[in-house]
């Protein structure tokens, strides 16, 4: 019967046709959503953080900067379980889960949970990133949207790789590095029928944070000294140090992460991570928060900040200030993790990005 036959198949394509361009526009609408939340996200931090500390000075010891990250996580913790009733850390671990295990499912709370309890963790001074966070809730609205439209579970994951790839971008400006990301971490196919929805989002989303949030980057600098071939040993050696640095990263924060989930109740795990993280971030006030602002002022050749002067005095001598530095990258990850294993919501990417430019600090200074 080739009528039949040939009837069927233009209905096949033309349903097939239909679901391709509802995925390409909610693609559109990912990113925007996506990129909305990044920027919400990302100002309600700054200014929550403003907010918190204004008026406190380290320079004068003032001592709340002991129990305010212990206060965020509180609140955090307060959040999660009362109002939310559920575990909303680990931000792109429940996401490979959500794909491999649930059929593409997300919690429709993600889509808010994660922000609110982000800001409450990182703004009242928890040493942990929004990557994870934002990434997160771009994956909830993707997932939210395929399963509203009834779409089935590959192009459900398509959409969550589409919510990720956007808030990534939105909160970076790095549309590229964004689909990167979708691609290499969420395991996506590497296909036109992936592909075409990660660039739409990750470009919707990236001009969103362009026009909100302006064309000025995280991190501008310009190169002034000429490139030495003599100088290559030198990057070879820092590859070297900073492969081992991370490597120190991943065992610390496995071992301090094991060491508080052996901890059975919460409001335990909450004092006793929450407050050597207080007494950390008040001897080095570097570690308070994301720490973008210390890596803005080392790349522009200003460290002030790196610890508490008045608690132990006024640094000087160039070996003084390479001293505090590997101290400061070594309680960076023991700070990141008790923020996370003590209840606080956030991502461990920014605190990855902090030693790994201290590190090179580090390695500089030791090396001159």
């Amino acid at each position: 019967m080739p009528g039949i036959r040939d009837f069927l198949h233009r209905k096949v394509m033309l349903n097939y046709s239909k679901q391709r361009r509802l995925v390409l526009l909610l693609s559109l609408i990912i990113g925007i959503l996506s990129g909305l939340a990044a920027v919400l996200l990302k100002n309600t931090v700054h200014y929550a953080t403003e907010f918190i500390m204004h008026g406190f000075d380290f320079a004068e010891g003032n001592y709340l900067y002991l129990i305010l990250p212990l206060a965020g996580i509180g609140l955090t913790l307060l959040f999660s379980l009362y109002i939310v009733k559920d575990n909303i850390s680990h931000g792109v671990a429940r996401i490979l889960y959500a794909i491999s295990k649930k059929n593409g499912k997300i919690d429709a709370h993600n889509m808010y949970s994660s922000m609110i309890a982000s800001t409450l963790t990182i703004g009242f001074g928890g040493s942990m990133g929004l990557e994870a966070p934002i990434v997160l809730t771009g994956s909830s609205l993707g997932s939210f949207l395929g399963r509203k439209f009834h779409l089935n579970r590959k192009t459900v994951n398509i959409l969550i790789g589409a919510g990720a790839t956007g808030a990534l971008a939105g909160i970076f400006k790095a549309p590229i590095a964004a689909v990167v990301f979708s691609l290499e971490v969420l395991m996506l196919d590497l296909t036109m029928v992936t592909l075409i929805p990660l660039l739409i989002s990750s470009a919707t989303a990236a001009t969103i944070a362009y026009f909100f949030m302006g064309s000025r980057v995280m991190f501008s600098f310009e190169l002034i000294d000429p490139f030495y071939i003599k100088h290559l040993p030198y990057y070879m050696l820092l590859g070297v140090f900073t492969g081992l640095i991370s490597l120190y990263f991943t065992r610390m924060t496995l071992s301090v992460e094991s060491k508080m989930s052996r901890i059975k109740h919460n409001w335990q795990k909450w004092l006793i991570g929450g407050i050597p993280l207080g007494i950390i971030i008040f001897a080095f006030p570097a570690l308070y928060g994301e720490g973008y602002q210390f890596m803005y002022d080392m790349i522009n050749h200003g460290m002030t900040g790196l610890i508490n002067e008045n608690l132990f005095g006024a640094y000087t001598g160039v070996w003084s200030v390479v001293i505090l530095l590997g101290l400061i990258m070594l309680f960076k990850v023991v700070a990141m993790a008790l923020t996370g294993g003590s209840g606080g919501v956030g991502g461990i990417f920014a605190p990855s990005l902090f030693v790994g430019s201290i590190s090179g600090v580090f390695f500089g200074r030791s090396s001159t």
